[in-house]
């Protein structure tokens, strides 16, 4: 994966100038010692300076970790903690931060051994109130050592998310295509999470395409994607143009990406992409996708956005799919009901028309899009990756700015089932608890667009925690049946 961020997260532990610093001092190194024998060690630093109340401290604490590297930051109350320095260095900081606090060790050294840092954390939130700064509080956030290294821990890919945010370019091409109005991208929420947006013309992706015309380079490329197809390389025709269109999109990647770290693409892929490029890009965006460069179809911007933060929190591709489609109720009564403890309405299609990499497909063949030769010549509507997607854990996710400027965001995990899909494109049978509410009281309710971006894993913690420090007003989730949504009828 080469466009995801690495997080370094820099310990700083505080005291409060009534407790002895050698508290706080030796709670820390006993933490980065545990986080070191449970974790990377390469996750962390150990800023040397404890902050007690001194501002001064705090701006020594700050050019420690800075110097050092770290783009994320853990305060780590040893003690009570003084709540003015630790809250200045968090908003001095200016990237993802924490705090967690020390758990009292034994009854027997509840004298000059308390810390206090539970009655802290209180303080320090307020605190973090009061200068407008957000944090990662974990959900209970006093612990041992061991504890805390562990809230550390799942830290890490929260961390990555965001610094990520901060440090990410969306490029789109094209305005959506004709009754796409779902696909909206209200650009003030993107700015609002540090990244930056490039909207282009199609036009402008046409023209540098063409001038890949002749690339010494496409040779390569068509042999790597007849080694990533193998026998699904059904279309061999096409591959030149697909390696060429590839090359266009990395170059421009570089040549565009400005003064940030991370690229995710929003394209144009229909209606006149097929006609003047002579085939569809679904399987080079899968392609990019896979090495952690997300492709969103249809100049999804949100969509791209999610799938970005998805990358960065599991550390492996995901994929973006419509919401698409019921199951057959021939199909659940043969294939899921009695195998797999789920309703018929937990059940539905997630399918797109071939933008899932080959890693994240059961088998797969290269062919042409169906839906598009409906109404075109099939010779330009070649370039799809069709299959089953793997079966397996699934988190179905999605970040979106409404039209009026509200962000709002939804997570339920669930699996994809080993059932034939007997259909087309890059689709699977998914499955989630209680679809039925949450489709109808979430999705529909909240006016979230089709398409929902697929993390393979349940990811749902982390992805929650991240939207819910970008600022998301709504976070839905797929709540059981013993937990009824504001909007659900009771008499229904």
């Amino acid at each position: 994966m080469n466009n995801m961020p690495q997080a370094k997260i820099g310990i700083v532990a505080v005291s409060r100038d009534c407790f002895p610093a050698s508290l706080a001092i030796n709670r820390r190194k006993a933490l980065v010692e545990s986080y070191t024998k449970l974790f990377n060690k390469d996750d962390i630093y150990e800023c040397p300076v404890c902050i007690i109340e001194s501002e001064i401290q705090t701006l020594e604490a700050l050019e420690d970790v800075k110097k050092a590297g770290c783009n994320a930051l853990c305060v780590y109350l040893g003690n009570f903690g003084p709540e003015i320095s630790e809250t200045l260095l968090a908003e001095k900081f200016g990237g993802p931060v924490m705090f967690c606090a020390a758990a009292e060790e034994s009854q027997g050294d509840l004298i000059d051994g308390r810390g206090d840092a539970y009655c802290g954390m209180l303080n320090a939130s307020y605190n973090l109130h009061l200068r407008g700064v957000k944090a990662y509080i974990p959900e209970y956030p006093v612990g041992t050592a061991d504890e805390c290294a562990k809230m550390i821990n799942e830290f890490v890919p929260i961390a990555r998310a965001l610094y990520g945010l901060s440090e990410l370019k969306v490029i789109s091409f094209g305005p959506r295509p004709m009754n796409f109005l779902a696909c909206n991208a209200p650009i003030q929420q993107i700015y609002n999470m540090g990244a930056e947006i490039e909207e282009n013309s199609e036009l402008d992706l046409f023209e540098s395409f063409n001038k890949h015309a002749g690339d010494p380079r496409i040779a390569d490329v068509v042999k790597d994607m007849e080694n990533d197809l193998g026998a699904g390389n059904k279309k061999p025709e096409i591959l030149s143009k697909l390696a060429q269109y590839e090359l266009t999109l990395l170059d421009w990647i570089e040549e565009h990406r400005g003064g940030k770290k991370f690229v995710c693409i929003a394209g144009k892929c229909w209606p006149a992409f097929q006609t003047q490029f002579g085939f569809v890009p679904c399987y080079v965006n899968s392609r990019l996708t896979g090495r952690g460069i997300p492709v969103s179809c249809e100049v999804d911007i949100y969509g791209a956005i999610s799938e970005f933060i998805g990358t960065c929190i599991s550390g492996d591709a995901v994929t973006l799919l419509d919401i698409n489609n019921s199951v057959p109720a021939d199909m659940y009564e043969e294939s899921i009901k009695g195998k797999f403890d789920y309703k018929h309405t937990d059940t539905f299609m997630g399918f797109h028309c071939g933008n899932t990499c080959t890693s994240k497909l059961a088998s797969c063949e290269m062919k042409f899009q169906r839906i598009m030769a409906r109404n075109l010549p099939e010779e330009v509507t070649q370039g799809t990756l069709e299959g089953d997607i793997m079966p397996g854990d699934i988190t179905f996710y999605r970040l979106q700015s409404t039209s009026d400027n509200h962000l709002k965001a939804y997570v339920a995990q669930g699996e994809v089932l080993n059932v034939p899909t007997r259909s087309f494109g890059g689709i699977g049978v998914f499955a989630i608890p209680e679809m039925g509410r949450f489709y109808r009281h979430i999705l529909i309710q909240h006016n979230f667009p089709h398409h929902g971006a697929v993390a393979f894993g349940h990811f749902g913690k982390a992805l929650f925690e991240v939207f819910k420090y970008v600022g998301a007003e709504v976070i839905g989730y797929n709540q059981p049946a013993s937990l009824p949504y504001p909007t659900e009828n009771p008499f229904a």
